[in-house]
């Protein structure tokens, strides 16, 4: 049994990108597990549930989870499923699901049909941080806040970074270590290196 934090990192509707903050992020951390990103073919949100209660089931110790964009989403449905305890969430960028997205993401229609609307708006069981950008073209800043408050969640205002992927310019991410330390101190270990 570990005492010391495992990050879970959770990705968003994407495929594997080498230049995604998370990618870099799990590069660096001493305890890590990705739960494999789906793509966004594949839009069953159970199918995704039930892989990050896999993740998480399989990993020993103090568990931190960091999701970002539609991974958000799928942590809030998993959140009321599990019985797993979770020190805490950094919860990136979440989408606003319930209104249409721009051209190239999922339609209304299809969300709906793979199960992610509506977006679960209970108070999550454990400590979190929603990171909202002011500019976010998947979901506004005001529509952010509302997630935050419902889900219990402090909220912190990065500003303007887009989406905070690499088509906003992250790849690497360097707010995301402090954040993580807040919710779990010893997830960072001294020698962990921020690029």
């Amino acid at each position: 049994m570990h005492s010391l934090p495992t990050v879970l990192i959770v990705p968003g509707l994407r495929d594997h990108v080498e230049q995604h903050w998370q990618t870099l992020l799990a590069a660096r951390l001493p305890r890590v597990r990705t739960v494999p990103p789906m793509g966004r073919e594949d839009l069953d949100c159970a199918k995704r549930v039930a892989a990050i209660e896999q993740a998480a089931q399989e990993i020993d110790g103090p568990l931190v989870i960091v999701a970002h964009s539609g991974g958000v989403v799928m942590v809030a449905h998993w959140a009321h499923q599990t019985t797993r305890a979770v020190q805490g969430a950094l919860l990136a960028t979440p989408p606003d699901f319930d209104r249409p997205m721009p051209d190239g993401y999922p339609t209304l229609e299809a969300l709906r049909a793979g199960g992610w609307l509506p977006v679960p708006r209970q108070r999550l069981p454990f400590p979190s941080i929603v990171a909202a950008s002011r500019n976010d073209p998947l979901g506004s800043f005001e529509r952010v806040q509302e997630f935050a408050r419902d889900w219990g969640s402090e909220l912190v205002d990065l500003g303007e970074v887009g989406h905070l992927n690499p088509a906003s310019g992250f790849g690497p991410w360097a707010g995301a270590e402090p954040l993580i330390a807040w919710l779990a101190p010893g997830a960072i270990q001294p020698g962990d290196r921020s690029h």
